[in-house]
């Protein structure tokens, strides 16, 4: 369909007089997709109702989304989202590198939240819509030119944390709109998620937090999988599943689990278009002066607050997030390792890697087995170290950094070391799936940065949970196995680990939204205690 049969075709429409904005939505279609013969432009109503644009531009090859088209009634008075289309314009503008606002006449073209062009294809006369020929073939080309350019580069970690956030925000929202839907049956696979995570792994989860995991899941297992790829030109949600890093067996699970070849439409395209962000990310300038000893050149410093920042700031200030200063915690992790030596006669501090025998729960314990017993010794390395507010992993690492320095002139003994004695006493916590992510990538690239090479697949001891929550007895397989390990192998560490160093900053927050039964009754006894603070 050329530009005068679409103008035929409105009229056809509009002079009914009952037309609405759906009614022209064919013919916008038919119209779009002649001009670029090399995209797909689709118009899927279940994706519309769940909050995504009217069209999708996707590339033939390779389905990939490129550009979306909002299009309102004919004569929209509003295309400048100024009035009562502004909350609707502004998360599209905020979510989506590309993006045409459109009354079917006026074409206004978006990238990256700003109007680059705007042209006008037809005017309403009187009761008949009257095309403006010297405009078609500059409309063609601006068209083609705009869904066919490529990405611009990302090369700031503050940019891409924006973008990252942004795009979450949008997917966060749709997730919450699918599962809020009572009577839609195609969203089973998403609500039997929903459920899993709040029978096994976190209990007083609801649908607008499991939308924010599953949204910083996906945003943060590309991420972590965008690092680990050598052909970013084809990078892709399908190819980032099995990318993200063994040692991180849950994120690579759940990811594979909710972001592969089975995800749900409504949701797909928001995910398929960050991947063509992290396409265009220039990932070497993202992580370049990693390891520094300031915030500014650290980007996972910049990814855990900024990201936070734009994607929710009353979620930072709920869970009290804030970033821990390098020389603050540089200061306490020597001084976690001067009093284990002069106070525990410990000579190596932290690097200590001696064994003491502990006594933990018999697993396969059964009364009816003469002989069997609760309990059963196992052997533990003595400083077991924990951070139960890991956040993006800073106190592990720099713990890391500081019992490598004693391997100064013992390099060659270090990869064994931190295979047999120091991954298997590193522990941490985290309860917001983003900062957890983060702290495995930044424990991964500070182990590499000391010349340790992950040689097997042993996980960083890192879990999602929430360390306020007493452990519970084994849980069944009920959504997956992986999804009941991360859980099982939590709570073995509260249960059975004997934990000697606990080190880290504690969220700030006076008052936490983070109030489970178990560790309001743990505060209340505490405050009748002598010291506590109905004492002072």
């Amino acid at each position: 369909m050329n530009i005068k049969d679409y103008i035929s075709e409105l009229n056809k429409q509009f002079r009914t007089g009952i037309a609405r904005e759906h009614s022209y939505r064919p013919a916008l279609q038919q119209m779009m997709s002649s001009v670029l013969e090399d995209m797909v432009v689709t118009n899927e109503p279940a994706r519309i109702d769940c909050g995504a644009p009217d069209y999708i531009i996707s590339r033939k090859s390779d389905n990939i989304p490129v550009a979306f088209v909002e299009a309102k009634d004919i004569d929209d008075s509003d295309l400048d989202g100024r009035k009562q289309n502004k909350s609707q314009f502004n998360r599209y503008k905020e979510s989506l590198d590309r993006i045409i606002f459109t009354d079917y006449l006026v074409f206004h073209f978006y990238e990256n939240g700003e109007l680059k062009e705007c042209i006008r294809i037809a005017n309403v006369v009187g009761e008949k819509i009257v095309g403006i020929d010297t405009n078609f073939d500059k409309f063609v080309a601006i068209v083609k030119s705009f869904a066919n350019s490529a990405p611009q580069k990302i090369t700031s970690a503050g940019r891409l944390a924006s973008i990252m956030a942004s795009k979450a925000k949008l997917l966060a929202e749709t997730i919450t709109r699918v599962l809020n839907r009572e009577d839609d049956y195609t969203s089973l696979q998403l609500k039997g998620q929903y459920e899993a995570f709040k029978r096994v792994l976190l209990h007083d989860i609801t649908h607008e937090s499991f939308a924010d995991i599953y949204a910083q899941t996906i945003a943060y297992g590309m991420f972590a999988a965008r690092i680990h790829d050598k052909t970013p030109e084809d990078f892709s949600r399908q190819e980032a599943a099995t990318l993200i890093p063994k040692t991180n067996p849950f994120l690579r699970q759940i990811f594979q689990s909710i972001a592969g070849y089975d995800l749900d439409e409504r949701i797909a395209w928001i995910v398929d278009d960050l991947a063509l962000s992290f396409a265009a990310t220039d990932m070497s300038k993202i992580l370049k002066g990693y390891g520094g000893n300031n915030r500014h050149s650290d980007p996972m410093i910049h990814f855990y607050e900024d990201f936070l920042a734009f994607y929710d700031p009353k979620l930072r200030k709920s869970k009290g997030v804030w970033y821990t200063p390098s020389a603050v915690v540089g200061f306490i992790v020597r001084s976690v390792d001067e009093i284990l030596k002069k106070d525990f006669g410990l000579p190596t501090g932290l690097a200590d890697y001696s064994q003491i025998e502990h006594e933990v729960i018999n697993e396969n314990y059964n009364h009816k087995v003469k002989g069997s017993k609760r309990t059963k010794l196992e052997k533990y390395h003595r400083v077991q170290i924990l951070d139960p507010a890991v956040g993006t992993g800073t106190f592990l690492a720099e713990t890391v950094k500081c019992i490598h320095k004693k391997f100064s002139n013992m390099q060659g003994m270090w990869q064994g070391y931190v295979e047999k004695h120091l991954l298997p006493r590193l522990n941490g916590f985290e309860i917001l799936m983003a900062p957890y992510a983060i702290a495995h990538l930044k424990l991964d690239l500070t182990l590499n940065s000391t010349g340790y090479t992950h040689n097997t697949d042993r996980r960083i001891r890192v879990y999602l949970t929430n360390s306020l929550e007493e452990h519970h007895k084994d849980i069944g397989t009920l959504f997956s196995m992986w999804l009941s390990q991360e859980a099982n192998e939590a709570s073995r560490i509260k249960r059975d680990t004997p934990v000697m160093v606990m080190l880290g900053n504690p969220p700030y927050n006076g008052s936490s939204t983070n109030n489970g039964e178990w560790i309001t009754n743990l505060m209340q006894s505490y405050k009748k205690e002598p010291g506590g603070k109905n004492s002072l």
